[in-house]
């Protein structure tokens, strides 16, 4: 079966709940992981939508789901501050080195 391109959305939207969920369990790990997955797939759908069009009745779907990976990158997000503000606090006075 050939994927369509809302199955890209989907999937994308998938590993942002699940990076939603590894978040609210304070595994950042896992959120980075799912991180990565959700730009491998985004990569993949701008390659995709090169060529393919996203059928109309796809398409409010589509805003459906964006919406949805909106809200829980806002969560992500509100739940990562606490965290980058303690790495800030742990990096301060740390010697800087570029690799």
């Amino acid at each position: 079966m050939t994927e369509m391109l809302i199955d890209y959305y989907k999937a994308i939207e998938d590993s942002s709940r699940k990076m939603l969920d590894a978040a609210k369990a304070k595994d950042w790990e896992e959120v980075v992981r799912y991180e990565g997955a959700c730009a491998v797939l985004i990569e993949q759908l701008h390659f995709r939508a090169q060529t393919e069009d996203l059928p109309p009745e796809h398409r409010t779907e589509k805003i459906k789901i964006m919406q949805r990976i909106l809200r829980n990158d806002a969560q992500i997000r509100t739940l990562a501050e606490p965290w980058l503000a303690q790495f800030d606090k742990l990096m301060q006075g740390q010697p800087q080195t570029m690799h």
